[in-house]
C-alpha cells in the first residue's frame, strides 16, 4: 500500500505556489506510506545545451564542494551545484552518457537520481512530513509535480528504492501496486544495454516505458504496449517535461481520484488528500476508468 500524488497547474501565475498547494496532498498520504517519500518537480527549462542532475549522497555533511571541483577538473567546463542537505542538483553542459558513468566510477557512493532539462527529484526515508521539511517541499515552484509515499512490501526501505523512479531525461514514474513479472522485463531490457539500480518492481515499469519512448512511441503508445507486457495490479502516475499521465490496470484494485478545475489537475490515491485544495467543492471529481489513459499537458 502506497500513496500517489500529482498536481499540474494550468495557469503560469500559480507556479510559485506549486509546493504550497501540494504539501497537504503529500501529508494526506502518510498512512498509506510512512516508510519513505519522494517528489519530482518540473521547473523552468534550461537551454538546449544545459542539463541538470539530481544527486543523492549517503551523508548530510557530504563534500559537495570537493565533488564540484573534481567535476570541473575532469570535464574542464563550468558547473553549478545547488545543495539541499544530502541532495544536490548539478547544472552543466555535459550529456548524461558522460556524467552518469563518471559519477558511478569516481564517486560510487553518490547516486544519480535524475537527469534532464526541467526535472529535480528528492527522495529519502522517513515520514512524508519529515522528508517534505528536509527538502523544503513547500517552497517548490514549477508547472507540475509527481510525489509518492511508500509502504515497502517488496524491497528494502532505502532512498534509492523510494519513488519516484526515473529513466532517460525528464521522465519519472510512481506506482501503487505490485508487478508479478519485473524480472521478465529486466531480462528483456538488459540485453539492450539498459541497466537497473535496484530490485524494485517499479523501476522495471519505469525503464520499460522510457525504452518504448526511445524506440519512437509517444507516452500513450508506450502505455498501450505496457498493457500487454506488464503483469500485475497497478496505478501508475508518470511525469514528463510537459505532461502528467495516469493509468490503472484492468482490475483497478488500487485506488485513484482526480480533481480538475480551471486552475489545476490534482491526482491522489484518496480524496482526503485533495480536500484542502482551493475551490475543491467546484472541482470535477472522478475515479479513473480501468485501462483508460489520462494525459494532461502543462
Amino acid at each position: 500500500m502506497c500513496g500517489i500524488v500529482g498536481l499540474l497547474l494550468k495557469k503560469p501565475q500559480l507556479r510559485e505556489r506549486l509546493g504550497q498547494l501540494a504539501l497537504p496532498m503529500l501529508i494526506g498520504m502518510t498512512e498509506r506510506g510512512p516508510d519513505s517519500a519522494g517528489f519530482a518537480v518540473f521547473t523552468d527549462e534550461l537551454p538546449d545545451n544545459r542539463r541538470k542532475y539530481s544527486l543523492h549522497a549517503p551523508d548530510w555533511d557530504y563534500d559537495w564542494a570537493g565533488f564540484e571541483a573534481e567535476f570541473i577538473k575532469r570535464f574542464g567546463t563550468e558547473a553549478q551545484i545547488e545543495v539541499k542537505g544530502n541532495h544536490a542538483v548539478l547544472i552543466c553542459d555535459e550529456p548524461a552518457e558522460k556524467v552518469r558513468p563518471w559519477v558511478r566510477q569516481a564517486f560510487p557512493k553518490l547516486h544519480v537520481l535524475a537527469a534532464g532539462r526541467l526535472m529535480d527529484i528528492y527522495k529519502d526515508v522517513g515520514s512524508p512530513a519529515d522528508v517534505a521539511g528536509r527538502y523544503q517541499f513547500e517552497k517548490l515552484a514549477g508547472s507540475h509535480l509527481v510525489a509518492h509515499t511508500r509502504m515497502a512490501t517488496e524491497s528494502a526501505v532505502t532512498p534509492d528504492r523510494a519513488h519516484p523512479f526515473t529513466a532517460g531525461e525528464d521522465f519519472c514514474l510512481v506506482h501503487n501496486g505490485s508487478l508479478s513479472n519485473p524480472y521478465q522485463i529486466r531480462r528483456q531490457l538488459e540485453p539492450l544495454g539498459i541497466g537497473f539500480d535496484t530490485d524494485n518492481d517499479t523501476e522495471a515499469a519505469c525503464r520499460y516505458f522510457e525504452w518504448r519512448m526511445r524506440e519512437g512511441d509517444d507516452l500513450e503508445a508506450a502505455i498501450h504496449k505496457g498493457f500487454e507486457e506488464l503483469d500485475g495490479f497497478y496505478t501508475f502516475l508518470m511525469g514528463t517535461a510537459d505532461e502528467l499521465a495516469l493509468v490503472r490496470d484492468a482490475f483497478a484494485c488500487k485506488p485513484a481520484v482526480v480533481a480538475e478545475t480551471d486552475d489545476y489537475v490534482a491526482i491522489s490515491s484518496e480524496f482526503r488528500s485533495l480536500a484542502k485544495l482551493p475551490d475543491i467543492r467546484n472541482a470535477a471529481i472522478f475515479e479513473p476508468v480501468p485501462e483508460e489513459i489520462y494525459v494532461w499537458r502543462a
